[in-house]
């Protein structure tokens, strides 16, 4: 069977991007696949094949010789009996994501995922979307948990995902941040991208896109804060990227420069970060939701530490 070849021009939105970056987001495959199909010589613009570090602009119009489908990459069932449903009905599930589980599978990633523990779970999600993320309208890194909603019908996928776009989803998280910061309400403005040298980073960049985050701080505890953090734009690793481009690395969050001698006091192995509260209209009726999230175990003894002076 002859493979697809399909023709895509550039949307606004990931204008700008790494040409690996934007089809990734555009044709919901992995960045693995993608990477593949640029390495092969199989995506191009006016005949001429494209490398994984070209830049694509609005309108660009690129073609691509689409992978076959493997049935090996069904998504693997990921049993995890930390997952907790918070609210389900026949449009969308919303979780309580533990530490240590991914949103979706990707390339290198062996733990349990979301999608994975749902299918586990018996829970139908939507097919919209790449197949190893299907449902999945935002995600959340592997170290951190809290809430996240994931589609279950294939409209409450499309208007999940516009909402998610048109930025009318409230998501608010909780974080712990080394020192004291200097106003007790902000808002940072701050460009992001892949970082320049380190492909596994974040960075704030001079031409990244747009990301904006504002902060309001809950408590000051000796040598650090307790954030409350509110997104406007949805960036990967933008909160833990722009706490520590202002030199306020969350605690734990060795991947962005936090100290880990203040990780070891407080017990912490992973960034100190909570999806504490999720608001939005339901897909199908618009009723109002709003879903909160206690802290996990060790959120909460890190806390408890801090109030037991564990610090010099």
């Amino acid at each position: 069977m002859s493979r697809e070849i399909k023709r895509v021009s550039v949307p606004e939105g990931v204008a700008g991007e790494r040409i690996d970056s934007a089809l990734t987001r555009v044709l919901g495959l992995s960045r693995n696949s993608v990477v593949k199909l640029l390495e092969a010589g199989e995506i191009t613009t006016a005949g001429v094949a494209m490398g994984k570090s070209d830049r694509v602009s609005v309108g660009q119009d690129i073609e691509i010789l689409m992978p076959d489908t493997d049935p090996g990459d069904a998504v693997p069932i990921t049993p995890l009996k930390d997952l907790e449903i918070v609210y389900e009905d026949d449009a969308i599930v919303v979780i309580n994501k533990p530490v240590g589980c991914a949103a979706h599978p990707s390339p290198g990633w062996v733990g349990p995922t979301v999608i994975g523990a749902l299918a586990a779970a018996g829970h139908t999600i939507a097919t919209s979307g790449a197949a190893e993320r299907a449902g999945i309208v935002h995600r959340l890194d592997v170290g951190t948990s809290g809430l996240m909603v994931v589609a279950k019908s294939e409209r409450a996928y499309s208007v999940l995902k516009d909402a998610f776009r048109d930025r009318t989803v409230e998501k608010i998280y909780h974080a712990l941040v080394q020192g004291h910061l200097d106003s007790t309400s902000g808002t940072i403005d701050a460009p992001i991208d892949r970082h320049p040298k380190e492909d596994y980073r974040f960075a704030v960049v001079a031409d990244g896109k747009p990301s904006i985050t504002h902060y309001e701080v809950i408590e000051y505890y000796r040598a650090v804060s307790l954030v409350q953090v509110t997104l406007e734009t949805g960036r990967t690793h933008q909160i833990r990227v722009h706490f520590s481009a202002l030199h306020h690395p969350l605690v734990g969050d060795l991947t962005y420069g936090a100290d880990p001698t203040l990780a070891k006091r407080l017990e912490m192995t992973r960034p100190w970060l909570h999806a504490m509260e999720l608001r939005f209209a339901h897909p199908i009726t618009g009723a109002a939701l709003d879903f909160r999230a206690p802290y996990p175990a060790d959120l909460t003894r890190a806390i408890s530490l801090l109030d037991q002076s564990v610090l010099p």
